[in-house]
């Protein structure tokens, strides 16, 4: 018996599109051309004249045969270029490569060559260790060279610049539609658990929904003022470079995130959001009289990473900034956790509300299914506050999975669930609360670092004999990666040593920052007890600080 709600109701051009963030862009600057919407120093556009700039790097890119399936890998900080490629790239059809700037060469290489890169946006600070990279890859790239007025250093490497590729580009160039919302439009790397990067692959419909969701969970309104400290390399800027696109706001662009550059932004473009990891809240809330400036309106930032000191929180509050605190991963396309505010907190004191506000939340609107469960039985643990099980996300907004890499993306996904690595709690009135990281990566400044890709470099070094690396609590980062090492002969090297060995292989960010010369306490089967190593860390970080 046929279905009469199907028979002749089939999908057409009329009833019936892919969803894209691309259309984000269409809309706004067919409605609101006039209205600013990116400002950069001196620079400023208007969403007319971005939406055509835009047009002309996704046929600049079409006219080099760049389309479905190809990746546009792009290194900058967060400048125009990369919150143009955003859509650029996109409506090229083509799959957008936001990097990492704090890489070094070795893993830059490896990115180009697993992402097959086409065509690399690249700014010029980070010319040396790009061009170091590009000797080592086989392929031929076509490089576009990035030279941003706010550019100190660093030399030319490409064809040509930026400007004058966008310059070859058609303004009146029509973009290319995803066929499908399943279509991969962003590739971004996670370091993951083996040290070795992982390409997680977004598609249409999670982009679009995300987009979406951080207005929904956010309660944004119509043209906000967003200032970039959370980097654009980073889940997309959180998907933000759509979302404040889609509610016709303007992008304020930050090249160097410091207090005294955040304050200014904040008083002179009247600023009302922005993001940021623990690591910058800190830095705001604790700078120099000298450096802060008064805040006339209310900001509201959203905060992620590791969980907030309600210290910070509480300083934050005090000085005109109102924290919303999310929780995500890159798999899920960062946020999708947020801590929403209950009108019963209200009664509670500033210090308590700090501490409900540090915990991770609840799930996105568009967010289908969070958990925390035992990983291998799948029961979900009693919302007791105390017992701990593993983070588990289901939905339109989790990742296709890892390119090029079926079995990490089968033990991802086993169960019908995306398994976070995370652990954590359930409260008695649904929050979830994380608790620990059972995959050991450390998170610092809001940066994945992986320990097992810190071991491998201290392996390296002839006079180790075993190495562990775990996360050690920094007021500051939140979290650094603390080395225990064990030497083959006894002081045969000092702290420093190991660390400027450290230096030579490893990007600055993922050196340890404190090296612990003893026995590595092991299990019956000789696996290292990295437990009993955090306790440990936890216990230098508290004698330091008394």
């Amino acid at each position: 018996m046929s279905n009469p709600f199907e028979t002749g109701l089939e999908q057409n051009p009329a009833n019936y599109a892919p969803l894209s963030p691309i259309t984000f862009l269409t809309r706004t600057a067919s409605v609101h051309p006039l209205r600013t919407s990116v400002i950069h120093g001196k620079q400023r556009w208007t969403w007319a004249e971005t939406y055509e700039r835009c047009r002309r790097l996704a046929s600049a890119l079409a006219q080099r045969g760049v389309g479905k399936g190809d990746t546009v890998s792009i290194m900058a900080p967060n400048v125009p270029a990369i919150f143009e490629a955003h859509f650029g790239v996109l409506m090229a059809g083509a799959v957008l490569n936001t990097i990492n700037t704090r890489l070094e060469a070795e893993t830059l290489a490896y990115i180009f060559e697993h992402a097959e890169t086409k065509v690399l946006l690249t700014d010029r600070e980070y010319s040396p260790q790009v061009k170091e990279a590009l000797s080592k890859v086989e392929h031929k790239i076509l490089l576009i060279d990035i030279d941003d007025p706010e550019t100190e250093s660093g030399e030319f490497l490409g064809e040509l610049e930026y400007e004058s590729f966008l310059a070859e580009g058609d303004p009146d160039f029509e973009a290319v539609l995803p066929e499908d919302d399943w279509q991969a439009v962003s590739l971004n790397y996670t370091s993951g658990t083996t040290g070795q990067p992982k390409g997680v692959v977004y598609h249409s419909r999670g982009a679009y929904l995300l987009t979406v969701g951080n207005m929904l969970s956010w309660e944004m309104p119509h043209h906000p003022v967003y200032l970039w400290t959370v980097p654009m390399f980073h889940c997309n800027g959180w998907c933000f470079p759509w979302t404040i696109t889609m509610l016709a706001g303007t992008h304020i662009c930050l090249r160097k995130v410091t207090a005294h550059n955040v304050y200014n932004a904040i008083a002179d473009h009247k600023v009302t959001h922005m993001g940021g990891a623990p690591v910058v809240m800190n830095m705001i809330a604790n700078a120099p009289k000298i450096e802060q400036r008064e805040l006339t309106q209310t900001v509201q930032i959203m905060t992620a990473a590791a969980p907030p000191p309600p210290s910070v929180i509480a300083q934050m509050e005090e000085i005109g900034f109102n924290v919303i605190h999310v929780y995500g991963l890159t798999e899920i396309y960062g946020p999708a956790v947020i801590c929403e505010w209950q009108q019963a907190w209200e009664a509670q004191d500033k210090t308590a509300q700090a501490q409900l506000k540090g915990r991770q939340g609840v799930r996105y609107h568009v967010l289908e299914g969070l958990t925390v469960a035992d990983p291998e039985t799948m029961e979900t643990v009693p919302a007791d506050g105390e017992t701990m099980g593993e983070v588990l996300m289901q939905g339109n907004t989790v990742m296709k999975g890892y390119l090029k890499n079926p079995d990490a993306t089968a033990t991802a996904f086993a169960g019908g669930w995306f398994h976070s690595g995370d652990l954590g709690v359930l409260h008695p009135d649904g929050y979830l609360e994380i608790k620990d990281r059972s995959k050991d990566i450390i998170i610092s400044g809001g940066e994945n670092i992986s320990s097992v890709e810190i071991e491998n470099v201290l392996y390296q070094h002839p006079e180790i004999l075993e190495a562990a690396v775990v996360a050690r609590p920094d007021e500051k980062w939140g979290e650094t990666p603390c080395a225990f090492v064990l030497l083959k002969t006894a002081d045969a090297l000092t702290e420093l040593q190991v660390l400027e060995f450290c230096r030579t292989k490893l990007a600055g960010f993922k050196i340890p920052k404190t090296v612990v010369f003893s026995e590595l306490p092991k299990t019956s089967t000789g696996k290292i007890r990295k437990n009993i190593l955090r306790k440990q860390a936890v216990k230098l970080s508290a004698d330091t600080v008394d």
